[in-house]
């Protein structure tokens, strides 16, 4: 009878735990110059993970190429528009950015999220305000 109870019990932990995985959303994003507002013709890219859990909480990286970055940032703004930042990433090596732990949306930048209108960017210092984007949604 131990057995069963304990089986049921691990059984259960599972589940909660793939249902809560279920509700994350990562989100494969590939930043560009063609991307940014105005456009710049840049050659540098970068690709971005950002996972967004069902309780807002933000996790996730982006690995840059050919481009010295100077900040990164998920910002609010949907595609062709510039808007202000919500999140600031923290450098991670040479060519890396983590946002940092404890990062959360707020109720209006989830839904910004699930309606595609928020991006991804990093600045460098030839393109101060921002040189690759690429758009975050769901």
């Amino acid at each position: 009878m131990m057995n069963i109870k304990r089986v049921q019990m691990v059984l259960l932990s599972a589940l909660l735990l793939v249902s809560a995985a279920a509700f994350a959303q990562t989100a494969n994003i590939e930043l560009r110059g063609s991307n940014e507002v105005p456009a710049t013709d840049s050659t540098a890219s970068a690709v971005a993970h950002i996972t967004v859990a069902a309780d807002k909480s933000v996790s996730g990286t982006i690995i840059t190429k050919g481009i010295e970055g100077k900040m990164a940032h998920i910002h609010s703004g949907a595609v062709g528009v510039n808007g202000p930042v919500i999140v600031a990433l923290t450098k991670d090596g040479d060519n890396g950015w983590a946002v940092p732990a404890g990062a959360k949306f707020t109720d209006e930048q989830y839904a910004a999220y699930m309606a595609g209108s928020l991006y991804v960017n990093v600045h460098s210092a030839a393109h101060p305000g921002g040189e690759i984007r690429g758009q975050l949604a769901p």
